[in-house]
């Protein structure tokens, strides 16, 4: 008895954590396409699309990407959060020297920063291509 009642906890249990993995990755994905469209909308009424609006999308498109590979694979790329985060700087890179005529120290800091992440992507793929995990890298990568 006590062992039927362990494995329909058990059961119950990760049918729960998989409902509610399944509704955030859903959420998610909403909420990205959701804030994309918002975005694209605003791009079409103002008639233009600035080069940080374009990388915005960049952005969404690269999380809509990590959402659909997780949802795939049940693993998360650390490359794509990589890949994001120097999109975001090379955006935050391009509205500081369009709004300020003599660059500062910040753009180094910023550059710097877009350098140790583009460094970091190349430790993680060496590492991923002579350590391969035998999770599905092969498939997240493509």
């Amino acid at each position: 008895m006590h062992k039927r009642l362990n494995r329909f906890s058990e059961s119950v249990g990760s049918l729960l954590v998989d409902a509610f993995h399944y509704l955030a990755l859903f959420a998610i994905g909403g909420a990205i396409v959701w804030s994309a469209v918002h975005a694209f909308v605003g791009m079409a009424a103002k008639g233009a699309a600035s080069i940080e609006d374009i990388l915005l999308l960049f952005i969404y498109l690269e999380l809509g990407a990590m959402v659909g590979i997780y949802f795939k694979t049940n693993h998360m790329p650390v490359r794509f959060l990589i890949y994001v985060a120097i999109t975001a700087l090379t955006r935050l890179l391009i509205m500081e020297v369009q709004m300020h005529q003599k660059p500062d120290l910040s753009v180094i800091y910023v550059t710097s920063a877009i350098l140790i992440l583009a460094l970091a992507t190349l430790v993680i793929r060496y590492g991923s291509h002579k350590f391969p995990s035998g999770r599905g890298d092969e498939a997240a990568s493509k």
